[in-house]
């Protein structure tokens, strides 16, 4: 039994590995080709290794490239004031649907039950309308309210707090706390794990997202690194060694906020209050 145990165990490693390192190659062939010059990356040739090690991409896009500095702190603003909003609300949300009464509240999740069913493709038109209607089109605020609540993680953290233990938002009640100081003082610090697993999906999608910028902002200098991204790519030449330098400084928040956030990671997507 032991040996079929292992050896089934020795199976699944192999093809983890294997799917890890098809995974990975593109990666590190990214990597690879920030240091290449434009003529090496179009020779077709595929190698790990720059055969003229340069530095002159990265160079090009922060000192010569004006607006790439300036398309950094956008995304870097929005991703981040999106996350913490979401964080909030969501959190705020989720708990009045777990533990309050109040009327309407069946009502009310239903609702946001539907909105999850709802693709975000079809909202696009409608909220560009409404944008252009509260004057809010190529603006921060234009990327950031509209995205500062979602109905996915306000589901989610309805699911987290119902398996949370009464006992302790009993015990802060006898202690004289109201129902803000239980949520923000005993509830919220200890929802940690789902806090994580919701920052890192919130982040990442705000961080990545293209289309939502591509109708919003129009001015160059409002662009994130998604839409500034594009501008390197011309009619009839595509300035590869710029998109892959590029491409790399905005992986890099990325792989810092999973690798914070890692070891609640597992936790907060179990949905499960035990901590």
């Amino acid at each position: 039994m032991r040996k079929k145990i292992g050896f089934g165990k020795g199976i699944l490693y192999t093809i983890l590995i294997i799917y890890a390192i098809v995974t990975i190659i593109p990666f590190l062939w990214a990597l690879s080709s920030s240091f290449k010059t434009l003529e090496e990356i179009v020779s077709g040739t595929i190698n790990l290794i720059p055969k003229n090690f340069t530095l002159e991409n990265y160079k090009t896009i922060f000192i010569e490239q004006e607006l790439f500095p300036r398309w950094l702190f956008n995304s870097v603003f929005i991703a981040v004031s999106v996350t913490g909003l979401n964080i909030l609300f969501n959190s705020m949300a989720g708990y009045a649907l777990a533990r309050l009464s109040f009327p309407g509240k069946k009502a009310l999740f239903i609702i946001i039950l539907a909105v999850i069913m709802i693709p975000g493709q079809v909202t696009l038109i409608p909220n560009y309308l409404i944008l252009k209607e509260i004057g809010w089109l190529n603006s921060y605020q234009g990327m950031i309210i509209p995205a500062m609540v979602n109905a996915t993680f306000i589901f989610m953290m309805r699911q987290f707090f119902i398996n949370f233990p009464k006992e302790l938002e009993e015990a802060a009640e006898i202690d004289g706390l109201g129902k803000f100081g239980t949520f923000f003082r005993i509830v919220l610090p200890m929802a940690t794990p789902a806090l994580a697993a919701q920052a890192i999906f919130v982040f990442m999608g705000s961080w990545n997202d293209f289309m939502k910028p591509l109708i919003i902002l129009s001015s160059p200098e409002l662009y994130t690194l998604p839409l500034g991204l594009n501008s390197f790519k011309g009619q009839y030449i595509s300035y590869w060694n710029y998109i892959m330098a590029a491409s790399m400084v905005f992986t890099l928040p990325v792989l810092i906020i999973y690798a914070f956030f890692n070891k609640y990671f597992m936790k907060g997507i179990s949905f499960t209050g035990d901590k």
